[in-house]
């Protein structure tokens, strides 16, 4: 029998196992779906309660911030609530069938609550008048006759003085202690309120004997009648906020207290349903179960033996493919596969693994081939890495080149005018000798014209001696950053003047102006050897192609701290700027615009590689066509790279990002 079938028919065994399953769930499913429906309705009447519970406490919460600090958002928050609870009650309690006969209950109770509300702000209505008219309205007409007295007080030696600072004083304290309690309801305040109030009728009288005008006498006669008047509205603000206090407790937290406990109540019933239908669904579930594990099993003895019986029909053959392919993968490639004239799918497997042997012999054969022809590319790339190599060396010690023949040059002239001077003053040392040992008497005039031309003599020897050394321990300064990749901590101001030194002769063949702002005290831990060589490719990038053809401009050199790690150095021109295709290009090897006037392409390349791998910075890129470039460096104080070669397998790494903007 073809595999197929015998494969068919063990899928045909288990399909009947899956029907009988199928039916025997499916009978089950009706059951659990039954019970399960009275969970699902217990469990969502026990979240409408929870709502409901939450929904009023946080109403009971709302309302006594609103007594506390009314407010028009907090009013409005209530309202919004308030129809929230009734919501809740009337279209989600009153619609569940398990709440539906004690919905009448909560709504009774919940009535009751919000109907206190409407009380409790018609009271705090009244609280705000009376506070208003009766407490702040007396208070502030007390305030302008203290004031009044103290106008008609001629001076501070008044005998009315100290009884008048004592009211004045009680006043203050009054009116803070009842603005306190009107807040807070503190019994404290309360007090202290009426305490100081008696202070003040009790000083009026006395201020009265003591005053010496009408004006005094009139003002405190009011302020007396407004001090009692103030004293009748605090009392009566205090009746007011005791009522409100009342009815908070009797009518809002009574009726919020109550409710809760009937949801507590109808909770206690849902969580008992909830239980029994929970114990009938596990019940329903654990019968189920067990008929359906017991069918199981005397299927699954069916299938297993069947599937052993057939599994013994395909094995044998199967583990001579398998020998065959794992003798294949070994390589041992002249193994015939066996069972190739079998008619069955597994002959079928053995002609095609046969098949595969053959490739494999023939893949064998051409990788032989591929590898003799791998070795000889990999040659090929060697010699061309060196190749590369070579030229971004030689392209690195061109400009220490040009930099010989510049200082060459610079040096030659103070040196010449030094041998001049030396060769006439040799020789008017000679004539003053002879002078000296005539016979003529020498004269005063020639012994100072000799002193004189001396002296001369001996400053211009001095100041171009002075200056050759100058520019031959810039030069070599330079010259030994280059060729020795030594890590030294170096100023930065010092580092640029030494470099800016040494490119004087290109500047004097060029109208180009530069422009140096590097202020004293940048201190780097690095290589001034790379950052010369950074400064000095730039240069020359800037004079052959933002200033060709003998075009002026200005070359700006700028640096400052960035941050207490970071320095930024700023390299630009107005020159000729660049085109953002060259932009993308410019920091690739071997790219150039002037290929056919000799440009190797790696001068922006070569400062790429310094900036980001020896110095550990960055490095960008900003230019627009006519408007000029700027480089901007980032490095640290602390340099990041390590020796000067960046070759991990004798080739320089290529950027492998460059940001630039048009």
């Amino acid at each position: 029998m073809p595999i197929r079938w015998r494969i068919l028919s063990i899928a045909a065994l288990n399909s009947a196992v899956v029907v009988v399953l199928v039916a025997m769930i499916w009978n089950g499913a009706q059951v659990l779906g039954s019970a399960w429906d009275d969970v699902r309705q217990v469990r969502e009447s026990d979240r409408i309660l929870a709502l409901l519970e939450s929904e009023t406490g946080r109403l009971q919460n709302l309302i006594h911030r609103y007594i506390n600090q009314p407010s028009p958002d907090l009013f409005a928050e209530i309202l919004l609530l308030r129809e929230a609870v009734l919501g809740t009650l009337t279209n989600r309690a009153a619609k569940d069938p398990m709440l539906s006969g004690s919905v009448e209950e909560l709504e009774r109770t919940t009535d009751r609550f919000l109907n206190g509300f409407g009380e409790l702000r018609s009271v705090q209505a009244t609280i705000a008048k009376t506070y208003e008219e009766q407490v702040q309205g007396p208070a502030r007409d007390m305030a302008g006759l203290y004031s009044i007295i103290e106008g008609a007080t001629g001076h501070r030696d008044a005998l009315i003085w100290p009884s008048l600072g004592k009211s004045r004083e009680a006043f203050t304290a009054m009116l803070v202690a009842a603005n306190s309690y009107y807040l807070s309801l503190s019994p404290g305040a309360a007090d202290d309120a009426r305490r100081n109030t008696e202070t003040i009728e009790k000083t009026i009288p006395v201020m009265i004997d003591l005053a010496d005008n009408d004006l005094q006498r009139m003002a405190l006669q009011k302020l007396g009648a407004r001090t009692a008047a103030l004293r009748e509205g605090f009392a009566k603000l205090s009746e007011q906020l005791a009522s409100r206090t009342e009815l908070l407790r009797n009518t809002i937290d009574a009726s919020q207290a109550e409710a809760i406990g009937a949801i507590d109540d109808l909770s206690t019933k849902m969580r008992k349903r909830e239980q029994k239908a929970q114990e009938t669904f596990d019940r329903t579930l654990a019968d189920i179960s067990r008929r359906v594990l017991s069918i199981a099993v005397i299927f699954l003895g069916i299938i297993l033996t069947a599937g052993v019986l057939i599994a013994l029909s395909i094995r044998l053959p199967l583990q001579q493919i398998m020998a065959a392919m794992r003798a294949i993968t070994l390589g041992d490639l002249d193994r015939e596969v066996q069972g190739t004239k079998a008619r069955d799918e597994v002959g079928a497997m053995a002609r095609a693994v046969e098949v595969f042997r053959e490739n494999a012999i023939a893949k064998r054969e051409t990788e032989d081939e591929l590898r003799a022809s791998k070795e000889k590319a990999e040659s090929a790339l060697l010699e061309l890495n060196a190749a590369q190599q070579n030229l971004i060396d030689a392209e690195r010690l061109a400009a220490l080149g040009g930099l010989v023949a510049g200082v060459a040059h610079e040096v030659n002239n103070p040196i010449g005018i030094s041998l001049t001077v030396a060769s006439s003053f040799a020789r008017r040392s000679e004539i003053f000798e002879a002078q000296l040992k005539g016979d003529g008497a020498l004269r005063r005039s020639q012994l100072e014209e000799f002193v004189q031309s001396s002296r001369d003599a001996s400053q211009q020897l001095v100041a171009n001696l002075q200056r050759a050394g100058e520019l031959i321990q810039s030069f070599k300064q330079v010259a030994v950053d280059r060729s020795h990749a030594e890590r030294r901590q170096f100023s930065l101001s010092e580092a640029t003047d030494q470099i800016i030194a040494s490119l004087r002769p290109v500047l004097k063949r060029s109208p180009i102006t530069l422009e140096v702002d590097v202020p004293e005290g940048l201190l780097l831990d690095g290589y001034p050897g790379s950052y010369g060589q950074i400064l000095t490719n730039l240069f020359l990038n800037a004079a052959n192609h933002a200033f060709a053809d003998g075009r002026a401009g200005t070359i700006s050199i700028s640096a400052r701290p960035r941050g207490t790690e970071d320095i930024e150095i700023s390299f630009a021109d107005d020159g000729a700027g660049m085109t953002p295709d060259v932009q993308r290009q410019a920091f690739d090897p071997f790219f150039t615009t002037r290929r056919n006037e000799g440009g190797t392409g790696l001068g922006l390349h070569i400062v790429y590689n310094l900036v980001t791998q020896q110095l550990g910075g960055r490095m960008m890129l900003e230019s627009k066509l006519g408007q000029g470039t700027t480089f901007r460096i980032i490095m640290p104080r602390l340099a990041k790279g390590g020796a000067q070669s960046t070759e991990t397998d004798g080739t320089s790494q290529w950027p492998n990002r460059t940001m630039s903007s048009t």
